[in-house]
């Protein structure tokens, strides 16, 4: 990151469940499966300024059940079929038990995502279908938004507190947050 780089403002975004469909630990390539109003969602986000940042627990690493490079391999198949439209990602390998920083709902991977990118956190938002992601937009103090795609259903009546925005899946989440938010140049 340059110092004179301008800071950009950011959606976070959970990928199983939210932008693929969930594989309870998606293990191979051949398993991905890309929600069809994905890649539109990531464009409309992208036309107006955000980054596109991934966060993901890939507890499976932790369990022993793949790799961090399985992972990796994952994440750039899946940023192919989306046209390279990601930024970044970022996930944490540990099993929950393990009390980790980077867990969410825990900060830790917004925390690396500032130290790579100058990110305007105050006009962020974290995105995804799970009580953690949006308590991990809580704990960073970015706006929230809970899609029903997912776990998302089961998970709205868990919530503490609810989210800026609910909607049925990233499509609609991403025209929300546009019609929010206006930022660029």
């Amino acid at each position: 990151m340059t110092e004179n780089q301008k800071s950009k403002p950011a959606v976070f975004i959970d990928r199983d469940g939210t932008i693929i469909r969930d594989a309870d630990y998606l293990a191979n390539v051949s398993e991905l499966d890309v929600f069809d109003f994905s890649g539109k969602a990531l464009e409309l986000l992208r036309d107006k300024g955000y980054l596109i940042i991934v966060l993901s627990n890939q507890s499976g690493v932790g369990r022993g059940l793949f790799s961090t490079e399985t992972v990796r391999e994952i994440n750039n198949a899946l940023n192919e079929r989306l046209g390279g439209l990601v930024d970044a990602f970022y996930f944490c390998p540990h099993a929950p038990d393990e009390a980790c920083e980077c867990r969410k709902p825990a900060t830790g991977l917004v925390q690396q995502a500032l130290e790579d990118i100058k990110i305007d956190i105050p006009n962020s938002w974290m995105v995804g279908d799970k009580v953690s992601d949006i308590e991990l937009g809580f704990n960073a103090g970015i706006a929230t938004a809970l899609v029903l795609t997912g776990y998302g259903e089961s998970d709205l009546p868990k919530l503490s507190r609810m989210p800026d925005l609910v909607a049925s899946d990233l499509l609609n989440v991403a025209r929300d947050i546009c019609l929010r938010c206006e930022v660029g140049d």
